[in-house]
């Protein structure tokens, strides 16, 4: 019953614009600052650019009975799939990328909006994430908390051979970089039982080449920190380390809000956070048989809410992305001079070797699919089939 009251709830958008006050003061966002005074309108720009995804209804039944709307419940999967596309935004069109209204985008980026689509087949659609959440003890229909979605993500990622993403959350407020680093060289995972199959064929065969288009090296790394920063309201000592965090190149930003009532954190003014509420409930939204999606519902096309930090909940998540090595490198730079140079509490930990007393830490793998010998032999002979076409036009 409570599902379905939710079901006929739509919030619909304010058309009051909450302005920014008038300061000297600079707005950071993603890593990038701007000044009111000068950049108003590129701020506002650079806002409405980050993929907006609020509470939709009318979407096929999750589980094929369960809810076909997540007003209500699903904010913090959103808050998570925001975070997400974001980092996916930065792998594939980078940070300095602008959406701007009817102007046309590449491929890419319809590709990414493909991947959040309130399908049971995107790959990090409500269906997914609210699936895999039960795995995570979290009945679908469930609020989630911060680091349940940082390990729903975490596991979705496996199965995302085209983003490729290393997704490391911390443990227990440390950050281990021997760890992140072990994760993000480790060889090229296999596509499940088919690929693997197909692999030893080709090989017998002498053909080399890597169908699922992965190549050796660094692979993009989503890093997602969970942290408490406090016991009922957020400690005033953690408040300067966090806003520092919003600063850094390889921002996503951080999840959190209110009990129950989930936001995006993607910058700050002075004391005041900016965010994106993903409480607004829009009907679904599919993609068109070219593969462009109509993304108009998909960008928040007015000025940002904000809030104060000390009404934050202490329970948070922060998001950081490196594309590259280096990346990461200068993002540990980052923390010791900025977040670790007070001795006083510290919001995180950073160490360089994995803690000898935590169990040893073995890079998360995609579990193998088991088929049978037909579908085995079906779906080999497609990737050979792929594979030398690849060739022809290699040619």
């Amino acid at each position: 019953s409570v599902l379905s009251r939710y079901e006929n709830q739509i919030t619909i958008l304010s058309d009051y614009l909450e302005e920014f006050p008038e300061t000297d003061e600079p707005v950071w966002i993603l890593g990038r600052q701007h000044h009111l005074n000068t950049d108003k309108s590129k701020l506002l720009l650079d806002i409405s650019a980050r993929l907006w995804f609020t509470y939709r209804r009318k979407f096929s039944p999750i589980g094929g009975t369960g809810p076909s709307s997540d007003a209500g419940w699903g904010c913090m999967l959103r808050c998570g799939q925001m975070m997400l596309a974001q980092a996916l935004i930065c792998r594939h069109l980078g940070r300095d990328w602008q959406w701007e209204k009817h102007k046309k985008q590449p491929e890419e980026y319809h590709r990414i909006l493909r991947c959040f689509l309130d399908r049971k087949d995107c790959c990090y659609s409500i269906h997914q994430m609210a699936q895999m959440g039960v795995g995570e003890g979290k009945s679908i229909g469930e609020w989630f908390g911060p680091n349940t979605v940082a390990q729903v993500l975490k596991k979705l990622a496996l199965f995302d051979e085209w983003n490729s993403l290393a997704v490391y959350v911390s443990m227990d407020n440390t950050v281990v970089i021997e760890d992140i680093k072990k994760m993000c060289w480790s060889p090229a995972q296999s596509s499940g039982v088919a690929h693997s199959s197909a692999h030893l064929h080709r090989s017998a065969l002498g053909h080399n080449k890597n169908t699922a288009g992965l190549c050796p090296g660094w692979k993009p790394l989503l890093l997602i920190i969970p942290l408490r920063l406090g016991i009922n309201h957020i400690n005033p000592v953690y408040i300067d380390a966090f806003k520092e965090c919003f600063k850094m190149p390889q921002s996503l930003g951080a999840l959190g809000g209110k009990p129950n009532n989930a936001y995006y954190f993607i910058g700050f003014l002075g004391n005041e956070l900016i965010y994106l509420d993903p409480h607004t409930t829009q009907s679904f939204v599919d993609s068109e048989e070219n593969g462009t999606v109509d993304d108009q519902s998909f960008h928040c096309q007015q000025a940002p809410h904000r809030m104060k930090i000390m009404n934050l909940d202490p329970s948070v998540a922060l998001g950081f992305f490196c594309k590259e090595e280096c990346d990461f490198d200068n993002w540990c730079s980052l923390v010791q001079k900025e977040i670790l140079k007070q001795q006083s509490l510290r919001m995180f930990e950073l160490v360089q070797k994995h803690p000898p007393h935590w169990p040893p830490f073995i890079p998360p793998t995609k579990p193998e699919v088991t088929t049978t010998g037909a579908e085995l032999i079906e779906s080999t002979d497609k990737l050979f089939e792929l594979e030398e076409e690849f060739e022809i036009l290699s040619v």
